[in-house]
């Protein structure tokens, strides 16, 4: 039986609601020619919503939805809607090139967070690099609409050979965008059913010390525009690239799951076998094995910021057992500390941004370098 004060600690599941993709990455094998010939999957919704409360069970709080390419699901409004009926707060990141045509209802729906894909500054080799043209001026239409509701509008970009930094704080908010995340590249192939790679591709194909000189310019790219990458996670994956010892364990498989398009429950998206289906959940043991053998963002970012709830949570386990000294030394740890600094890190960014209504002038005062103008206080 999982204690309850561990379950307090909200979790994390991202959804991958189909394999289909229309655009053309070249470090992505969701890629439509890389899967030209084959068969596209789609979830069922309704499979799906009745998963939905032993996710709830599970401690389950935000879901993330993402493909391939999510909005071309027929039902995405629909899963959006049961999502938020049955409790989540739902984050979903696309392409951008439906997003004009179905803002409306995804918003209407309950969406709070959207992450649309960018890949540089220049939006013109963004563009070609997906194989859509004019998906750009889509982006900019999308997030125009979508300012008009409560909605937080996040770009991710994938590190590669295409990101330029120079004037990247300014293609940023003239597109709309609120804040940014960064997801480090894999070059080699996932062992879970996710696509979200580049094999082969040597737009990822980077050294150790390549990589580093990038975390490098992502922390200085901090004193222009918000970033939701933690200082801390930064520093935890130039210590993976350098071979030192990793403080954060990843929660992937405790506070953070993966369901694919066939209902399938993995660890984490690079993990080698399914923990199983979702419809049975409620079996599957909670993963701590002090995991850090990838450098996935998503997890390895999440698990920066939880890792101070976990410790408190473990930690009154170890007091309801009479084991005080032990809790002690869990909570007075360095890890501790830096996590509860990580957190107000990203408080500093996003509580002025996340949730508001605001015009396209303010938003772009807001996203100005520090000195020029500077952020509202934390709410």
């Amino acid at each position: 039986m999982r204690d309850r004060t561990i379950r307090l600690l909200p979790a994390v599941c991202d959804v991958s609601v189909t394999d289909a993709c229309n655009a053309a990455c070249d470090f992505c094998g969701f890629a439509r020619q890389k899967r030209a010939a084959q068969e596209r999957h789609w979830i069922d919704r309704e499979q799906l919503r009745l998963g939905m409360p032993l996710l709830r069970r599970r401690g389950v709080k935000y879901l993330g939805l993402q493909g391939g390419e999510p909005l071309l699901h027929g039902e995405i409004e629909g899963i959006v809607a049961d999502s938020v009926s049955a409790g989540f707060r739902v984050a979903l990141v696309t392409n951008g090139w439906l997003l004009p045509a179905k803002i409306e209802g995804l918003s209407k729906a309950g969406l709070r967070t959207l992450t649309v894909s960018l890949d540089t500054a220049d939006l013109e080799t963004h563009d070609g690099n997906r194989g859509l043209r004019g998906l750009s001026d889509r982006i900019r239409e999308g997030l125009e609409r979508a300012s008009c509701h409560r909605l937080f509008l996040i770009a991710s970009i994938t590190v590669s050979r295409l990101l330029k930094f120079e004037r990247l704080a300014q293609t940023l908010s003239h597109l709309g965008f609120q804040a940014v995340t960064f997801s480090y590249p894999r070059s080699n192939s996932f062992l879970s059913s996710s696509l979200a790679h580049g094999e082969g591709s040597q737009l990822v194909n980077f050294s150790a010390d390549e990589l580093i000189t990038m975390l490098d310019s992502i922390e200085q790219l901090k004193t222009m525009f918000p970033v939701l990458n933690p200082t801390a996670g930064l520093r935890e994956i130039r210590r993976h690239l350098s071979g030192e010892p990793e403080i954060f364990p990843c929660v992937g498989g405790y506070k953070y799951f993966y369901v694919d398009w066939k209902l399938d429950v993995w660890r984490c998206e690079a993990w080698y076998q399914p923990l199983g289906s979702l419809l049975e959940l409620d079996r599957f043991p909670d993963q701590r094995d002090h995991c850090t053998a990838c450098t996935m963002s998503c997890y390895r970012d999440t698990s920066v910021f939880m890792h101070a709830g976990v410790a408190a949570a473990d930690a009154l386990v170890q007091l309801r057992n009479g084991e005080p000294i032990q809790a002690f030394r869990k909570l007075f740890r360095r890890s501790v500390a830096s996590s509860l600094a990580s957190i107000v890190e990203e408080a500093r960014v996003v509580a002025p941004l996340a949730g508001l209504r605001r015009s396209k002038k303010s938003r772009a005062k807001a996203v100005l370098p520090r000195g020029t103008a500077s952020l509202n206080p934390i709410n």
